[in-house]
């Protein structure tokens, strides 16, 4: 097994920490890759070599510095080399304008954070249960 890499696109340093211990003692993702900011993560996109290393999955904030993370969300559905990769928008926001515009933008799944800490935890592991294990995601 190969193992799975996430990009995940956040800010704010508690949530990264807790996704990244939420994803600690994962069988499946074997590489975390953290950007905190929208041109950040476009920049690692037009500067990956291959489509080996492409992530397998991308968890991304909406409320990012610079720019949004419907930003990131349109150039990724929009390039043919990146619009099959799975893209959770992952976010304090509960907007419904938010919510359609991603959607209609390509978003393959739209979650609130939860506030508490080990609700926030146990929705990463069902992230981890239905994209990486259920879903077909290879590894």
């Amino acid at each position: 097994m190969n193992g799975v890499q996430l990009l995940l696109v956040e800010d704010n340093e508690g949530d990264i920490f807790a996704t990244l211990d939420a994803f600690e003692s994962s069988m499946v993702i074997n590489n975390i890759i953290v950007k905190t900011d929208c041109d950040q993560a476009i920049s690692y996109f037009k500067k990956i070599a291959s489509t080996e290393d492409l992530p397998d999955l991308v968890l991304l904030d909406i409320n990012l510095p610079k720019i949004s993370g419907h930003e990131v969300l349109k150039y990724l559905k929009q390039h043919q080399e990146y619009k099959a990769i799975p893209v959770i928008m992952f976010t304090s926001s509960s907007s419904e304008d938010d919510i359609t515009k991603d959607y209609r933008n390509g978003v393959n799944s739209f979650i609130t954070k939860p506030i508490e800490y080990s609700d926030y935890v146990g929705v990463l592991k069902r992230i981890e249960e239905f994209w990486l294990k259920i879903s077909g995601i290879s590894y």
